[in-house]
């Protein structure tokens, strides 16, 4: 007898069903494609990376320094992050997300809303102990090691 006659449907359920399975599993596991380009730029050493840039004010009598240093670019499953941090007297005043994912627009739509909680997040805290966005776990990830990156390369 054939394994799929008409007189044992419970089989070809079972087939259909694995069949199925089978196909969503092979689906889901598909990587988005990313762009050369976006490979080649993270390959810079890390000294090409990081940057300082000391500028002086004066506020009311006293010298200020303000540092800019930019972290390590952090490679995440959806694309690089990388943040840019301002330091002025041993304090964080400023946090920026140079680069992070924007391929597709989910990517935009995800960002939207998640790097402006990581800046607030980093601001309040000033380190780089903060909590992660979620619904943006990879981004929240390689923005906190960025993050330390920068802020161990500033001195904090």
């Amino acid at each position: 007898m054939h394994a799929l006659k008409k007189n044992r449907p419970l089989r070809r359920i079972v087939l259909a069903s694995a069949a199925t399975v089978s196909g969503m599993v092979l689906l889901l596991s598909l990587k988005p494609h990313t762009t050369p380009a976006l490979a080649t730029a993270d390959t810079k050493s890390p000294s090409a990376s990081s940057s300082s840039a000391p500028s002086s004010g004066s506020t009311a009598g006293t010298k200020t320094v303000s540092r800019t240093v930019t972290g390590d670019t952090v490679q995440t499953r959806w694309g690089p992050v990388q943040v840019r941090v301002t330091v002025r007297s041993g304090k964080l005043t400023d946090v920026t997300a140079v680069r992070y994912p924007q391929d597709n627009p989910r990517d935009q739509e995800i960002n939207s809303y998640a790097l402006p909680q990581l800046r607030r997040e980093a601001l309040a805290a000033q380190s780089a102990r903060i909590d992660m966005v979620s619904g943006a776990t990879y981004t929240s990830t390689g923005y906190r090691q960025s993050l330390q990156s920068a802020l161990d390369s500033a001195g904090l």
